[in-house]
């Protein structure tokens, strides 16, 4: 149809034939007297001389002598336009597209010639990089940190030191997976937080999933948040040991929130007595959510377990109070003046368990050589008021508590047991981190994840690591 709404009486592919028909003959108008042969003559006349190089007769114009190379430029311009007449309006313009080269020197006008530039100076070739040398240097090449991926002792441990294959999943079950490797840090107060959590080689070898968790949580703002970081480390036969090392984790991190105002407010008044038995009563829960999350499966108790231990930290930089609890397996260090010392709180005896709280469990009664103290008076004469009311069956393994006051300088260091065997039974690696940690900044986030991941053979378990630096 045409645009004036008549229907074709040819075909209606006609317009295309007509279009692209080279014997159509071309209906554009031509101006009679202008050809470019026309064009040409003009062009000719105006660039030459008279041939006996005199003044011109009278009444004539006298034309200047043609600069160099203007007979070519004349004769390139009738080209083109000759080009230009015999091509249709729609056909590009005739030679290669694409930008043009200039030539050098300076243009043929009547205008004073410009300075020549100085030369640039000629740019030296990029350096060559012999094959197997590293994308980025090392810090001995230039002088810039970079993670170290290291081992320590006789020899190399037996994996490799990256993943090599990822855990199953399934459909509709993907919240399940975790990830290879958990990263945080934080600054409050006085300290500097740093937390990792790192599938062990030997899992990222057979594609299974990581077993440790690890949360960090503030809650509440300004002097009077509480920081709280968990780390479970699920059982090492259980098909779901991750599951329940997340879950322990969560319902930790629930039951610490909703009773932070009160936990902070003790930690910061020195109240030892009323801390220990009110984390004992949140622990026993969420150990108890855990057995009935068990029954639900339909598995034993212990086969949907985990092992947890805690860190809470306030904001308030007066307050250098640092509380530890929990249950199960791993380690709680100390670096102090260069040297490591082991402050994991020893289990209670039998008959404490079974008797009345031990009011001086878990941390010294009164002022130490090295200064550890809350209060003087730790032992309370009214009993501590419990967060929880509902008493619930507590967990197989005892309850852990410890608080102690930090010095400037000190590093404080949770860890799960995948890292806490080595540092016990390899002193080797003990003295790789302390030369790392000892008297300097708190490494970055890079870095302290490289530092965790120093490698030690015989030890492939997952790795997880918190710790606080004190300035």
């Amino acid at each position: 149809m045409s645009p004036q709404g008549e229907r074709p009486t040819t075909g209606e592919d006609d317009w295309w034939d007509k279009l692209y028909d080279d014997r159509a003959p071309d209906t554009a108008p031509t101006a009679s007297g202008d050809t470019l042969d026309d064009r040409f003559d003009s062009a000719s006349g105006t660039v030459s001389a008279p041939a006996d190089g005199g003044a011109a007769g009278a009444g004539t114009v006298t034309t200047p002598q043609a600069a160099p190379g203007a007979w070519d430029a004349a004769r390139d311009r009738a080209h083109q336009d000759r080009a230009h007449q015999d091509r249709a309006p729609w056909q590009p313009p005739a030679g290669p597209p694409g930008p043009r080269t200039f030539p050098a020197g300076p243009p043929p006008s009547r205008a004073p010639a410009a300075r020549p530039a100085p030369p640039r100076p000629a740019v030296p070739p990029p350096p060559t990089t012999p094959p197997g040398t590293p994308a980025f240097p090392d810090t001995a090449s230039s002088g810039l940190p970079r993670p170290r991926s290291a081992y320590v002792g006789d020899g190399p441990p037996t994996y490799d030191p990256e993943p090599t294959a990822l855990p199953p999943a399934r459909a509709g079950k993907l919240s399940e997976l975790v990830a290879d490797t958990v990263l945080d840090g934080a600054r409050y107060g006085t300290y500097t937080l740093r937390a990792a959590s790192v599938r062990g080689d030997s899992a990222r070898y057979r594609g299974e999933p990581r077993r440790d968790a690890l949360l960090t949580a503030r809650f509440g703002g300004g002097d009077t948040a509480l920081v709280l970081v968990a780390v479970a480390t699920g059982a090492r036969t259980a098909e779901g040991a991750h599951l329940a090392a997340a879950d322990a984790c969560r319902w930790i991190g629930d039951a610490v929130g909703r009773s932070h105002a009160r936990l902070a407010e003790d930690i910061r008044a020195g109240r030892r007595g009323h801390l220990k038995s009110g984390l004992h009563r949140l622990t026993d829960r969420a150990y108890g959510k855990l057995r009935a999350r068990a029954a639900e499966l339909g598995v034993a108790p212990e086969e949907y377990g985990a092992g947890l231990r805690c860190l809470l930290l306030t904001a308030d930089p007066a307050c250098r109070t640092r509380v530890f609890f929990g249950v199960g397996a791993g380690g709680l260090f100390r670096l102090r003046d260069g040297v490591w010392q082991d402050i994991e709180p020893p289990p209670p005896e039998p008959a404490a368990v079974a008797g009345e709280a031990v009011v001086g469990y878990g941390s010294p009664p009164a002022e130490t050589a090295e200064g550890d103290r809350l209060t003087m008076d730790l032992g309370v004469a009214t009993p501590a008021a419990p967060y929880i009311e509902p008493p619930v069956p507590p967990p197989a393994e005892p309850f852990r508590f410890r608080a102690s006051v930090a010095r400037p300088g000190d590093t404080l260091l949770l860890t799960g047991p995948g890292l806490a065997e080595p540092l016990r039974g390899e002193p080797v690696l003990a003295k790789e981190l302390a030369g790392r940690w000892a008297g300097g900044e708190p490494p970055g986030l890079a870095q302290f994840l490289a530092d965790t991941q120093v490698r030690v053979k015989g030890y492939a378990d997952d790795r997880t690591a918190v710790a606080v630096w004190e300035a």
